[in-house]
């Protein structure tokens, strides 16, 4: 999730877990305990295109961090405040232990994939919220800061932090049931199609959880259809791309080539251009064409040959005109008929 989301939920934890003995130094501790995740995003500055998509959500979003890193930071924490005695170390350790942990917990339900039990090189993705969602945020932000003014031994202050919890992590199994109910429309509506698919998966559209998309998996192609709760009919209407898989036989064996297939799982396209091929991923979708199948894909990278060997760089993303894209969305998310 954005960074925003993420400080507001270590905050309530650190609350949750010691505001009635510290206050508000708690939500601090735990908003700074809720970024440390994403502090991987540094050293993948200083990386090429694959470490650095490589190293996002992993080590750092895992248990075993999340382990280790919280006796250490409780101890300096504790340290910082020893002559007031409010918490010990243990207690300093277990609120940076569940502000840490509860950040990738959050993460997984997003679709880019985290490394939740590395070692192990499984990333999980739920795909069932986007990675800014104002339902999940706005609410639990307004709770969050109501409970910042209250004295921290009101019981009211506990009870709101308490509902901003309980509300987030609600709407959190909503967007998994939802998923699943989405699931069934795209699957009957391939069937009634009598597409023959060998796989496909959903996720929503931004910033909402009423417009999904489906990346639908056939032997040449890739199929992307889009379908909202408000549409009129239950046919979804899938637009087709070819895989052109032939691209990419000269780059294969290449170590970060084979990275990038692994860290798409396996949903991508190519198209030849003039120095190289480029592979868009298609889990993060177009920038538009909810209804008409175009528009440029949100990640893609460049694979091409140079004297020291194969290359693959990022191209970068072009906002240009995302206004009109918003506009196209808000119309779409209202359903087929509005749009």
């Amino acid at each position: 999730m954005d960074s925003l989301t993420q400080i507001i939920l270590g905050g309530a934890v650190g609350e949750a877990v010691l505001g009635k003995k510290v206050g508000n130094k708690a939500v601090l501790w735990g908003a700074i305990g809720g970024t440390i995740p994403d502090l991987d995003t540094i050293p993948g500055q200083f990386l090429d295109t694959v470490d650095k998509l490589d190293i996002h959500r992993g080590f750092s979003h895992s248990i075993v961090f999340a382990i280790l890193i919280a006796p250490i930071l409780g101890w300096l924490i504790h340290k910082i405040y020893y002559k007031k005695k409010e918490a010990s170390v243990w207690d300093w350790t277990q609120l940076m232990f569940w502000a840490v942990f509860t950040h990738p917990l959050l993460d997984i339900f997003t679709t880019w994939g985290t490394q939740l039990f590395w070692p192990l090189d499984w990333r999980i993705a739920i795909q069932s919220i986007f990675v800014i969602d104002p339902i999940y945020t706005v609410p639990f932000l307004l709770l969050l800061l109501t409970v910042l003014f209250l004295k921290r031994n009101n019981p009211i202050r506990t009870k709101l932090n308490r509902l901003g919890l309980i509300l987030s992590s609600t709407y959190l199994l909503i967007t998994v049931c939802i998923k699943l109910y989405i699931n069934t429309i795209f699957e009957n509506s391939l069937n009634a199609q009598k597409v023959e698919y060998l796989q496909f998966d959903s996720r929503p559209t931004a910033f909402n959880t009423i417009l999904w998309t489906s990346n639908v998996e056939t032997k040449d192609a890739f199929l992307i259809g889009y379908y909202s709760l408000l549409d009129e009919t239950k046919k979804v209407d899938f637009y087709s791309f070819e895989k052109n898989e032939h691209l990419l036989k000269a780059y294969r064996n290449n170590p970060d080539v084979e990275r990038l297939i692994f860290l798409t799982k396996g949903y991508y396209t190519l198209q030849k251009v003039e120095n190289g091929i480029v592979m868009n991923d298609l889990r993060f979708g177009l920038t538009e064409g909810f209804n008409q199948g175009k528009g440029d894909f949100v990640f893609s990278y460049h694979i091409y040959e140079t004297q020291e060997g194969v290359k693959i760089d990022q191209n970068p993303n072009s906002f240009k005109g995302m206004k009109g894209v918003l506009s196209k969305l808000a119309k779409r998310v209202g359903g087929t008929k509005s749009f």
